[in-house]
């Protein structure tokens, strides 16, 4: 099976309430069938196979129909992040030289200075309305008409090229093929929990890894809201409007959807089930979400990008058993779903028994087979055949996987591991704390020593005297940290993480 396959295999399977929904927009997953392999047409007269496609917009409709059109060419769709600098999407139209960059009349004036920066860009095709020396998406799609479809693909070609959020560096380029991307989507089918009448939301980013996962909702045969992006209010009006029963959500959207005035014990009435990923859940976010919405279930999952989506899942019932007897379940993201293996080991790639934590390695089908153009992190990642996580976790005796950090933004003080995480948590229990980030800042005595990063809810006060002291009574010393710095705004990357390279760049240069 193929990622280009879906849109058929949906439309043969849909019944007539089987829609895709957008704004004031509805089609029916024929059209959705018949639209990808007219893009897919289109786009053999004016591009070669194996070329990258670039596509610079919001959600859409007409982003699934790249997701699966431009893969059914032969074609390697090339997902940007629409919050990026001018500069940092030329690093990466530059890295992966895309023929076509596809965009939004909003990103024109990018558009057509990134055509000027990046030498493979030969065309620019706009949505909506296209500009003299541009071209029309549906002028495209129009030119695929009579035309032949294209020879298919096979199972270990790219189809998607996503570029990794870059919180610890550049971006790397990460190409996932129709097998990965497959077997994600069906792992997930597999391990989520679903009901037959289900009416799902989309509102991550379209661009993030998240958008694996639409496959599996077309699959299902069930209506299928999207929104353009995420905003609380637009957000309770799409739930209300279509009778919403499910969707993911980051973090950082349920924190945002309890400050709302709309977010009362009675509204959501239709949803049932809320799925959280992407970064980790605050216990008091978590604990306030049950209180609100005692009636709606929660699950969480664990992935990555370079996994083509998640590969554990703690399910609803977990949740219902955390909440009533374990509050420490909260912390795990779950069981290995069906299709993936997962590994913790040391330094020396050694399994660790349960209770020990260390790195997080991973194998099967959906697991990438290597970065764009960069062997030396592919030699870096990869131990006979399992992929390297970066992220640092530990199994209980259930086999449950706890994520504890990432390795990355391990902190080493005085010779001892601070896991930035479980600071995090201890910090975001404080009453006046609304996000707290927790990084290694270099220490001439310690090697690091630990920094908290703060923004404190709106109307409320706490300085350092007051956080330190919450802290000592429940870390140990050396975990604690011995410097805060309070903003208005924690940075952010488009899937919700904090990102912490920015926030060390600013300790580096001296910011307060």
């Amino acid at each position: 099976m193929l990622v280009s396959d879906i849109p058929e295999i949906a439309a043969h399977r849909a019944g007539a309430a089987s829609k895709l929904y957008f704004e004031d927009r509805a089609m029916h997953f024929t059209g959705l069938r018949d639209r990808c392999a007219l893009l897919a047409a289109g786009l053999s007269r004016v591009a070669a196979r194996g070329e990258r496609i670039a596509l610079l917009a919001q959600n859409r409709i007409e982003y699934l129909e790249c997701y699966y059109g431009v893969p059914a060419a032969g074609m390697l769709l090339t997902l940007l992040n629409t919050r990026l600098s001018i500069r940092e999407l030329a690093y990466i139209l530059q890295d992966a030289e895309p023929a076509l960059l596809i965009v939004e009349p909003q990103y024109l004036e990018q558009a057509l200075e990134l055509r000027t920066l990046v030498p493979s860009l030969r065309q620019v095709v706009v949505f909506d309305r296209a500009p003299d020396g541009t071209l029309g998406y549906e002028a495209l799609l129009e030119g695929g008409r009579g035309i032949a479809p294209p020879a298919r693909p096979g199972e270990d070609d790219p189809a998607w090229l996503l570029y990794t959020s870059g919180t610890t560096g550049n971006p790397k380029g990460v190409p996932l093929t129709h097998r990965n991307l497959v077997a994600g989507m069906l792992n997930t089918m597999c391990g989520f929990e679903h009901e037959a009448d289900d009416v799902s939301l989309f509102m991550f980013p379209a661009f993030h890894v998240a958008g694996y996962g639409l496959g599996g909702l077309l699959l299902r045969g069930r209506p299928l809201v999207i929104m353009r992006g995420f905003e609380a209010g637009a957000y309770f009006d799409a739930v209300e409007r279509h009778r919403v029963s499910t969707h993911a959500i980051a973090p950082t959207m349920l924190a945002m959807l309890l400050e709302h005035p709309r977010a009362s014990a009675q509204a959501l009435g239709s949803l049932r089930h809320m799925t959280y990923g992407s970064s980790a859940m605050p216990p008091d976010t978590m604990r306030r979400a049950f209180e609100r919405w005692p009636g709606l279930g929660f699950a969480t999952a664990y992935g990555m990008t370079e996994l083509a989506g998640n590969v554990t899942y703690l399910s609803r019932a977990d949740h219902v058993h955390a909440l009533e007897h374990d509050h420490g379940l909260l912390a795990s993201c779950g069981r290995e779903m069906p299709l993936a293996r997962i590994r913790v080991v040391d330094e020396a790639n050694r399994d660790l028994p349960a209770g020990e934590a260390g790195e997080i390695l991973v194998k099967g089908d959906q697991v990438f087979g290597g970065y764009w153009r960069n062997e030396q992190a592919n030699r870096e990642s990869f131990t006979d055949g399992w992929f390297h996580t970066g992220d640092v976790g530990r199994f209980d005796a259930q086999r449950r996987l706890y994520i504890v950090d990432r390795k990355k933004d391990m902190i080493i003080s005085g010779g001892e591991n601070v896991y930035s995480r479980e600071v995090e948590d201890v910090l975001g229990l404080h009453p006046s704390v609304a996000e707290v980030a927790v990084i290694g800042a270099p220490d001439p005595k310690w090697g690091e020593t630990v920094v908290g990063v703060i923004r404190l809810r709106e109307n409320m006060r706490a300085d350092e005297t007051e956080l330190d002291a919450w802290c000592r009574e429940r870390l140990a010393g050396y975990k604690r940290p011995r410097r805060y710095l309070f903003v208005d705004l924690l940075p952010k990357t488009a899937s919700g993480k904090v990102h912490k390279a920015g926030l060390r760049e600013r300790l580096k240069s001296g910011a307060n």
